[in-house]
């Protein structure tokens, strides 16, 4: 090896960061849940969450005079 031909004695520091990383993950879920809920609050109605109901009013007939020349 290269080092048993080495006289100088040689120290090796590593370094090791804890802390800080991480967040990244937790932010991505909170922004998903946001999403999501903005997304359920805006088709509350379309998925029967509560929306307001209307009576839509379809008459039984329709008269249409057509005109023949």
């Amino acid at each position: 090896m290269a080092d048993d031909r080495d006289d100088v004695e040689r120290e090796h520091t590593t370094v090791v960061e804890t802390g800080g990383g991480g967040g990244g993950g937790v932010l991505a879920v909170i922004l998903l849940i946001i999403v999501v809920l903005v997304l359920l609050y805006v088709f509350r109605a379309d998925l029967g969450l509560g929306g307001k109901t209307t009576n839509i009013n379809v008459p039984d007939k329709i008269d249409v005079n057509v005109n023949h020349s």
